[in-house]
């Protein structure tokens, strides 16, 4: 895949609703032709508020956002038909079958691909011929998928994309969606799955409280949390001898490290010297859900960026 110029540009970017309340406060970042960009946050956080300005559904109360370097809501004709955008609910009529749902939506769709090429795509070939109620969850949100695709888009926004779906259709997904950025579609992906923000993104922010409080690469994000080892506490054994400082939680014992690897080592030769076996070991870099909840639950939102040149 490559990346070359930015096709979406946030800078300073705020939303404010009736009442003074402010969704989004003053939040900058950038996403490249063919990158995945996951906007991550718990709910409230400010991500569809975020999304939706992205979309040109409304207009920034500052700041200003770019998409092809124009103004998504001052031209919108000019910016439509170049986005797909994939909901969280489609709302299609019930009665209609899934192929008739996909030629409604092509007649107001331009560039529209064939629906069967759509339904290929989404491995809904078989259904082709079931009324949308008959869908099962995940098969609809394989529909909302096609739907958004039928315009050939240049950016794709995915709102939580594989809600419902069970391991292999999320996995179909995961390929399909790489497979349109290898064709140089910009991805915008939203998404309560942390493994499918670090399987997929290129880059991603966290939100919390209308701010985005960390950015990078999934990589750069876990990299700033520190690393755990974990393991029953050994019978007889008083904690305070152990090597490295612990927390302990009833028998289980768990140290906190920057330096994973060198804390191992130094923890294993120790345990070998004195003979004791560290059952239930489990040793691993902090996570992306560790990182997210980290985040969550600090008391105060701390403007942090790992990946430099962005705000």
């Amino acid at each position: 895949m490559e990346i070359d110029e930015n096709v979406i540009e946030a800078t300073g970017v705020r939303r404010s609703y009736a009442g003074g309340f402010e969704a989004v406060r003053g939040i900058s970042f950038s996403v490249a032709r063919g990158e995945l960009f996951a906007l991550l946050g718990t709910n409230g956080a400010g991500k569809t508020s975020t999304v939706e300005l992205l979309e040109g559904l409304a207009r920034p109360s500052g700041g200003k956002v770019r998409l092809f370097g124009r103004d998504p809501y001052g031209e919108r004709a000019a910016v439509r038909p170049r986005i797909g955008i994939m909901l969280q609910e489609g709302g299609f009529p019930s009665e209609l079958t899934v192929t008739e749902t996909l030629r409604m939506w092509a007649g107001c769709t331009s560039r529209a691909r064939p629906a069967e090429e759509a339904l290929e795509l989404v491995s809904l070939t078989r259904r082709a011929g079931v009324r949308v109620k008959q869908l099962s969850g995940g098969e609809r949100r394989r529909l909302d998928l096609a739907l958004a695709l039928l315009g050939r888009p240049d950016v794709l926004f995915l709102d939580e994309p594989t809600t419902g779906m069970d391991a292999e259709g999320r996995r179909d997904t995961w390929r399909l969606v790489r497979e349109l950025q290898d064709r140089g579609t910009t991805v915008v992906l939203t998404t309560h799955y942390l493994e499918e923000a670090g399987e997929l993104a290129d880059r991603l922010a966290i939100m919390r409280e209308g701010r985005i409080v960390v950015s990078g690469t999934p990589a750069e994000v876990t990299a700033a949390r520190p690393s755990r080892i974990r393991f029953d506490l050994p019978d007889g054994l008083d904690p305070r001898r152990l090597p490295l400082a612990p927390v302990v939680t009833g028998r289980r014992v768990e140290i906190r490290t920057e330096r994973l690897q060198d804390s191992l080592i130094e923890l294993l030769l120790w345990a070998r010297e004195q003979d004791l076996e560290l059952a239930g070991l489990d040793a691993r870099a902090a996570s992306l859900e560790e990182a997210f909840l980290e985040i969550s639950r600090s008391p105060e939102p701390r403007p942090e960026t790992v990946e430099a040149g962005v705000v």
